[in-house]
């Protein structure tokens, strides 16, 4: 009997295999309970609250920190064997690996749910979600990176020479791509400072159009011809551009020119027409008009007034109300609208015919 415990399987006794798997069970067990009790009443409470920040920790504690204790356990209950140094090596690996990428895993999720929730909170979430996924894949190609580096380290390799290298190649790339790097630093700083989004009606020298898309390098405009143009985030930072989504208000200046065959009580009686006619009109503000000047062939006014709304073609049908109304009120009041002409005057002698 004593030789049966004695005896060795792989290097441990029946007693050390049955306290390994015993362990191993008991952990498993309270793994199943935590899971099967304890999130599950946590899944229940959040369910109640009105934040979304409890709903992903619970998420992430059953979809990483879970899987993680199960690995945890394994590996704890294999260092109470006697194994072979090559296994003991494996193992070890296999563990930091797990470790590394389940870590990698929550910061990055951590910092996508960061920045998501940050987003949620503003005007225009959808769109700016889309904007925002060129920056959270280089954030996350940063993270699993040096996440990856420091597993590399912690397994005793020297990552000096590695560090250096990256260096080196980093320089190299940056000299063989400026370009592409330029337009990712614009992309930046479209992210952060924020000159135009997904959405917006833009106007670049004289191309105008609709952003549809924005991304690491390029961004898309629908065009008001219907093509998409394309654009290097470059040539948009370094650009004049005009928002006109951000517009609150319009200020509109037009000039319309009389005939001087106008009388002075008709003269006199046109800027009150205009500033009724446009008074008139829903979310329009009437600044003024007045008699500016005389012409080669009119008597020209000058008019200005806001529209109170960005919507372009709101503008526009509140302008052709407004010129219609003017039309028709000149007409009624007997005032001809000024158009180029020339007097020409001849004097006639009389000839003497011998």
């Amino acid at each position: 009997m004593n030789n049966t415990f004695n005896t060795l399987f792989l290097g441990n006794t029946p007693i050390s295999w049955l306290i390994a798997i015993a362990l191993l069970a008991c952990l498993f067990i309270f793994i199943r309970f935590f899971k099967s009790i304890v999130i599950r009443k946590a899944k229940a409470w959040s369910v109640k609250t009105t934040t979304t920040w409890d709903d992903y920790i619970i998420e992430m504690i059953e979809g990483a920190v879970v899987p993680l204790l199960y690995v945890d356990g394994v590996y704890f209950a294999l260092t109470t064997l006697s194994l072979p140094a090559k296994v003991e090596n494996i193992a070890h690996i296999v563990f930091l690996m797990a470790v590394t990428f389940f870590a990698l895993k929550i910061i990055s999720s951590a910092f996508r749910k960061f920045v998501f929730s940050f987003i949620q909170a503003q005007e225009n979430s959808e769109a700016k979600e889309k904007q925002a996924s060129g920056l959270i894949l280089m954030v996350n190609i940063v993270i699993w990176l040096f996440g990856i580096i420091f597993m590399i380290d912690n397994l005793g390799y020297n990552v000096t020479s590695l560090i250096a290298g990256l260096g080196i190649g980093g320089i190299a790339i940056a000299l063989a791509a400026q370009t592409i790097l330029g337009d990712l630093f614009s992309y930046f700083v479209i992210f952060f400072d924020r000159p135009f989004e997904i959405g917006d009606f833009i106007v670049i020298d004289d191309k105008s159009g609709v952003v549809e898309y924005i991304g690491i390098k390029t961004t898309r405009i629908r065009t008001l011809g219907g093509e998409q143009l394309v654009c290097s985030n470059t040539d948009l930072t370094d650009s004049r551009l005009h928002n006109y989504k951000r517009l609150q208000k319009r200020r509109i200046v037009f000039n319309l020119g009389v005939t001087y065959q106008t009388s002075h009580e008709q003269l006199s009686q046109i800027p009150g027409i205009l500033r009724g006619i446009i008074q008139s009109k829903p979310y329009i503000t009437f600044d003024r008009a007045h008699f500016s000047g005389y012409g080669d062939f009119s008597l020209n006014f000058e008019i200005v007034y806001y529209v109170m709304d960005a919507d372009y073609t709101f503008y526009m049908d509140q302008q052709q109300a407004i010129y219609l109304d003017i039309f028709r009120a000149f007409e009624e009041s007997g005032i001809d609208f000024a158009y180029p002409t020339q007097t020409l005057i001849m004097q006639l002698e009389n000839a003497h015919i011998k």
